[in-house]
């Protein structure tokens, strides 16, 4: 695993607890910025609305963009060293209950505020989408060497977006979000234990 990552540079071993505060801390950021651009910016948040047909979407979507990730990880090789890079860094600290964590944080503050204020306050339109979705794939570029990573993310962005303008309801690419980082996150992390039995 050493060679994939030898262009990338090395970054010192983070601990759990250092990657939950790293993720709580981000969350409340995110989280405080959509609520000042909620009360100062004059926008309406999108509408969030729990009814069957949005959960069997989001959880539908999350499903389907976790199975796209993994088809990309097998085909496109500077993506797949971006992601076992990223992956490595805030996963591998985590045991298998943190991933809770790792869904509801980032699944809830990072589509409050990318989907749910920036896209309402852009207009609702394909731009706005193309817009919030390029900034969310800013928010996943770590460094230059990940750019692959913020690539996709920012395409994954797209596709939430879109969800959220077709469904007019929040709740589905935030449960599509929630539902990708467990499910990623849960077969990454199960990939690597049994890598480690062998």
């Amino acid at each position: 695993m050493a060679k994939q990552h030898s262009n990338l540079p090395e970054l010192e071993p983070l601990t759990r607890i250092q990657i939950l505060v790293a993720m709580g801390s981000t969350a409340v950021i995110l989280l405080v910025i959509a609520k000042l651009w909620l009360q100062f910016g004059r926008v309406d948040l999108l509408a969030v609305a729990w009814d069957g047909v949005a959960i069997l979407i989001g959880l539908g979507l999350g499903l389907a963009v976790t199975l796209a990730s993994s088809l990309v990880y097998q085909v496109w090789g500077a993506y797949r060293q971006s992601a076992d890079y990223y992956l490595a860094l805030v996963l591998k600290p985590l045991t298998l209950p943190d991933l809770v964590w790792l869904g509801l944080l980032p699944g809830l503050s990072e589509e409050l505020l990318f989907r749910g204020v920036m896209l309402s306050a852009l207009g609702l339109s394909p731009i706005a989408v193309l817009l919030s979705s390029l900034c969310f794939g800013v928010l996943h570029l770590s460094g230059r060497q990940q750019w692959p990573y913020a690539v996709w993310a920012t395409v994954i962005g797209l596709v939430f977006g879109f969800s959220a303008i077709v469904t007019g309801n929040l709740l589905v690419p935030v449960l599509a979000h929630i539902s990708t980082n467990w499910l990623s996150g849960y077969f990454w992390k199960r990939s690597q234990l049994l890598e480690e039995r062998r």
